[in-house]
């Protein structure tokens, strides 16, 4: 395995992340993307065969429904502490010139 990481692509990440890596810290992050690169190496070893790719680890069921009005007309309730009213609405002040 033992991927390597080029200095250029560190310097090429840290430009795209808008990061200022001192060279301590590019070392660090060179030595952690190779140890990533190794896992998903060993990770691609495994036996997927049969195994459907997915999207989510959970079922996704559609979760749209039809739009039912289920508690009626509540205007009368809803107004029934306005401050004012014009009509069947709120009057608010007005707020633009």
């Amino acid at each position: 395995m033992a991927n390597k990481i080029s200095d250029e692509t560190i310097d090429y990440v840290g430009i795209l992340a808008k990061l200022e890596l001192s060279a301590k810290e590019k070392e660090d992050a060179k030595a952690d993307m190779e140890k990533m690169l190794d896992y998903i190496d060993t990770l691609n070893e495994l036996d997927t065969s049969g195994i459907e790719p997915m999207s989510h680890v959970f079922p996704v069921n559609n979760v749209f429904r039809e739009d039912v009005v289920t508690n009626g007309n509540q205007m009368k309730d809803t107004l029934a502490n306005a401050p004012q009213r014009s009509g069947d609405s709120f009057k608010v002040p007005k707020t633009i010139g």
